[in-house]
């Protein structure tokens, strides 16, 4: 017989819309308290203080239009970045109580593919964007905006606009690479030095919704509307290999996550449920069945404690479940 669902820790209320995006601040530099990050369907980002679980303070940086991406700046106090639907992304200064926009980027781009931020250096980063043509990926170096290469694929490759991208440095070269879902179901991984794509597996026949990525194993998961999560290698020739798949009970994931010390993997489900696995074999763990209506997203907290993780949930019934578990393997 199953177990129950576990309850969340606590419950985030107040977005008035439907929330898309999360991102943790809570080490690398350490803040005064613990701090989510949430992004809106009403073009607004929270910024709630974890300690009084609520919104120290609402940043309205894209004219109204949803906010689908948010990532604080690693090893940068006070820095955050926002994707938007109004085609820009903004970096906000949030030092001495500040909401500023400091400096944007315009993706020029009507897509929904959030971007990906990898750091290369100390205070040094790679932004992966969606870009201008509908089948276009750009990827632009931080903060000099200096742009590194266009990534367009051939006309006869028919794969439809980028969905999800991930930008990761793999251990046997100099130069980061990027693996992109796209609409026809395929995952491709482009060498950015060349800027030529390497290798593309199709494991999906639905558009690619959410990827993730351990570059320290190699491997890969993604999943689609459909009722599957695929799980992919990359080998030392930076071939795309598929691994294993593992039929879902309902169909529809926006997003998959992997938690940084890349023993659990989090989806985020159109039938209102998060799923916990572990990753190592992909065994479920855990349904959690809070929400009443679809989860958009999922993020895990940086905490440098791990019996002090958290996992956040954001859903379209405007609420953010925290949640407390499997934090001590």
């Amino acid at each position: 017989m199953a177990l129950p669902s576990p309850d969340p820790q606590y419950v985030l209320r107040g977005t008035t819309d439907a929330v898309n995006a999360l991102c943790f601040h809570c080490s690398y530099p350490e803040p005064e308290v613990p701090i989510l990050f949430s992004g809106s369907s009403n073009g607004l980002v929270h910024i709630w203080n974890l300690k009084t679980r609520r919104v120290d303070r609402t940043l309205d940086g894209h004219g109204g239009k949803s906010v689908y991406w948010v990532k604080a700046l690693r090893n940068r106090k006070n820095a955050l970045l926002s994707q938007g639907r109004d085609q820009n992304i903004c970096l906000w200064d949030l030092a001495e109580g500040r909401s500023a926009v400091t400096d944007s980027v315009s993706t020029e781009n009507i897509g929904f593919c959030k971007c990906s931020l990898l750091e290369v250096e100390e205070r040094r980063w790679l932004l992966a964007m969606p870009w201008k043509g509908l089948e276009e990926v750009r990827v632009l170096e931080l903060p000099s905006k200096i742009s590194v290469c266009t990534l367009k694929p051939e006309a006869n490759a028919k794969l439809g606009m980028p969905m999800c991208l991930k930008i990761w440095q793999p251990k046997v070269s100099l130069h980061p690479s990027l693996l992109v879902g796209y609409e026809d179901g395929s995952v491709v991984l482009w060498n950015l030095s060349m800027g030529r794509m390497q290798s593309r597996l199709t494991c999906h026949q639905e558009p690619i919704m959410g990827l993730d990525f351990d570059s320290e194993k190699a491997k890969g998961v993604s999943a689609s509307s459909e009722k599957m999560l695929c799980c992919w290698s990359c080998n030392e020739q930076q071939s795309l290999e598929l691994q294993q798949t593992y039929e879902l009970t309902n169909p529809g994931i926006a997003e998959v996550t992997l938690r940084q010390d890349k023993k659990i993997l989090a989806t985020a489900g159109w039938d209102h449920r998060v799923r916990l696995f572990g990753w190592k074999k992909m065994k479920p763990l855990a349904v959690l069945d809070y929400h009443t209506a679809a989860v958009h997203c999922v993020a895990f907290s940086d905490h440098s404690q791990p019996k002090e993780r958290l996992m956040a949930a954001g859903s379209k019934d405007r609420r953010i479940s925290v949640w407390s578990i499997y934090n001590q393997t």
